[in-house]
């Protein structure tokens, strides 16, 4: 039998020479220093090789273990190389079905329908967040409490914004799996309420006092054109800021604005009643950004839209940074609109607010159009009032 010494001060030849260590271990060293166990054994009454690793990665003492375990194969009926072949095949099925292999699949796919942004903070967030507890691991074989000790890290943390979006993205990552047949249920949607949720988002928003001097402040905005139109244009709609950006000209059908559902937070057509005052910005704009597809391209690029922060920024020139934002002017509009005795559903209807009851919600979109067309032309004149320094009356004082 070998010494571990031996072993290791074994000296290359001009020719690969055996050391045996009995039982048909040895260990074989090689011209260029390398050595390599092997173990020789029969099967079947055929002589096999079974490769036991590589010196000095496995030791001696683990070699014989090796050595052990094909021989206790071989006892009970079994092929030693025939069983590390399947290990290895077990081992390979195991990575290409665990949840790190799984997401990457499911981010290829989605990559080129995000910008190269989002795509990269997508995978930032896996890999910080999940992959270092779960990556490895066949996705079928992750238990719920096991996901939800791995969120919890993150709820601990305090980032619940995070989380709910690392939470979201395993939602996704198990329904791909499920579909691709390499899971059967997705764990992620059961933990819906077992975490903290993030508190709900509020934006600066003006008081109809304030509206005047901020209106007069837009038309004398020394900026961008385009910004200040913008603005104008936004504060007219009460449309999302993320929704403007993206407008684009082949979405203007006479008097409406019609919104395809995968630019909608709720993912649901959506249809924007222009008024007078919105469709003379449009003629303003056109000759500025009529050639690109969209309103309100990006300065360095027409096929880009506005950065988020455009809007935003100039309404902190304007001096009013803390104090207005551009999803705020929803807040405003719902608020005065609701004062002047305006139906509360076609208000709802005008933000694109989400509908739980799906049947109500198709009812909704064609029965309050006329009615909320009515209402943004007051709106829009309510605006204009506003800036002019005319009082308006609400609709239930009126006469």
């Amino acid at each position: 039998m070998l010494t571990a010494s031996q072993v290791k001060t074994a000296k290359p030849r001009e020719k690969p020479y055996k050391l045996a260590d009995g039982g048909g271990m040895f260990l074989l060293v090689n011209p260029n220093g390398t050595k390599y166990w092997r173990l020789k054994y029969r099967v079947h009454g055929k002589e096999k090789m079974l490769a036991l690793g590589v010196y000095p990665k496995v030791t001696l003492a683990e070699a014989r273990g090796k050595r052990e375990t094909a021989r206790k194969q071989l006892k009970d009926g079994l092929d030693p190389m025939a069983e590390k072949q399947e290990a290895q095949r077990q081992s390979l099925l195991q990575s290409e079905d665990s949840f790190k292999a799984l997401a990457h699949e499911w981010h290829e796919m989605k990559r080129d329908m995000w910008s190269p942004k989002h795509a990269a903070r997508v995978l930032v967030l896996l890999e910080n967040d999940i992959f270092p507890d779960l990556g490895h691991r066949p996705i079928k074989e992750i238990s719920p409490p096991e996901l939800l000790a791995t969120l919890r890290k993150v709820e601990k943390r305090g980032a619940l914004v995070l989380l709910s979006k690392v939470r979201g993205y395993c939602v996704v990552i198990y329904s791909f799996a499920i579909a691709s047949g390499r899971a059967e249920h997705n764990i992620a949607m059961e933990l819906q309420g077992v975490l903290k949720s993030p508190k709900g988002k509020h934006y600066p928003a003006l008081k109809q006092s304030e509206l005047p001097d901020f209106l007069r402040a837009v038309t004398a905005y020394g900026g961008e054109p385009t910004t200040r139109l913008g603005l104008r244009f936004l504060i007219l709609t009460l449309v999302r800021t993320g929704e403007l950006r993206h407008a684009r000209w082949d979405e203007i059908d006479g008097k409406e604005w019609h919104l395809p559902a995968e630019r909608m937070k709720t993912k649901v057509p959506h249809v924007v009643p222009l008024s007078r005052q919105a469709l003379s910005i449009l003629e303003e704009l056109r000759p500025l950004t009529g050639r690109s597809e969209l309103l309100f391209p990006g300065r360095v690029s027409l096929a880009k839209p506005i950065s988020e922060n455009t809007l935003l920024y100039a309404i902190h020139r304007m001096g009013y940074q803390g104090r207005a934002t551009g999803h705020g002017f929803r807040a405003t509009g719902s608020t005065i609109l609701n004062e002047m005795g305006f139906n509360p559903d076609a208000i709802e209807r005008q933000l694109a607010h989400a509908e739980k009851n799906k049947i109500r919600a198709a009812y909704n979109r064609a029965e309050y159009l006329p009615e909320r067309q009515k209402m943004m032309q007051v709106w829009a004149d309510l605006i204009d009032a506003q800036e002019a320094g005319v009082k308006v009356v609400p609709i239930h004082q009126q006469s």
